[in-house]
């Protein structure tokens, strides 16, 4: 997985992940990468600097600090991921780590259909994509339930 620094006609700069450099610019070409700010379809890489972290357990302290509700002095960007966010939750099935298996048994017509969200391993995240399974990456981590 590769995260890219995009933006779009309009100037707003956004990030996402993808599963190659190859896989952006085959989706960005169908048309299924997006502006969230003004929805333009004409989406572009813009220069990014590498991330070095220092500490996985601060920076994901941080991470999930700053995708809970927002505050007034956050920038519009967050404030949408985060509404982004809270949508999914609401309305989508979390499916957890069975997340390959459902997409495709609705896929394959052996499941009904609904809007679910979970978690793959890059691979299965792949081979669903390979298979023509419509599916994308969050830009967040989902929170796992429990119980």
């Amino acid at each position: 997985m590769i995260r890219f620094s995009l933006k779009c006609p309009d100037a707003h700069v956004f990030e996402s992940w993808f599963q190659s450099g190859a896989a952006f610019d085959r989706l960005c070409a169908s048309g299924h990468v997006v502006c969230p700010e003004c929805g333009a379809k004409q989406i572009e890489k813009s220069l990014m600097a590498p991330r070095v972290q220092q500490d996985r357990t601060a920076d994901a302290d941080r991470r999930e600090r700053s995708l809970s509700t927002p505050s007034p002095t956050d920038d519009p960007r967050s404030t949408a991921l985060a509404k982004l966010k809270a949508e999914i939750e609401a309305n989508s099935d979390y499916v957890g780590l069975n997340f390959a298996s459902e997409a495709r048994k609705m896929h394959a017509g052996d499941a009904p259909e609904r809007a679910i969200y979970g978690e793959a391993r890059p691979e299965e995240a792949r081979k669903l994509l390979e298979d023509g399974v419509p599916v994308a990456p969050l830009p967040f981590m989902p929170r796992r339930k429990v119980n």
